[in-house]
């Protein structure tokens, strides 16, 4: 008789800020962008839009976290 493996489980904490995509890309939100906007420029609050890439390390590990490696 085997020894049953554990299951394992996601970071929720991890997961609420990255997300994954199709081809394996790790994307995070920017940070700087949720309140105080009306003191930025325009220039600044434009560059803070959208999803940037993780990448390196700490892109590998979060994937780990996330049970997608």
């Amino acid at each position: 008789m085997e020894k049953a493996s554990r299951k394992h489980t996601i970071k929720k904490s991890v997961s609420n800020r990255f997300t994954i995509t199709k081809n394996g890309k790790v994307m995070r939100e920017s940070s700087f962008s949720r309140h105080l906007r009306r003191k930025k420029s325009k220039k600044q609050l434009r560059r803070l839009n959208g999803k940037k890439v993780v990448t390196g390390r700490l892109a590998i590990r979060i994937k780990k976290l996330l049970g997608k490696r």
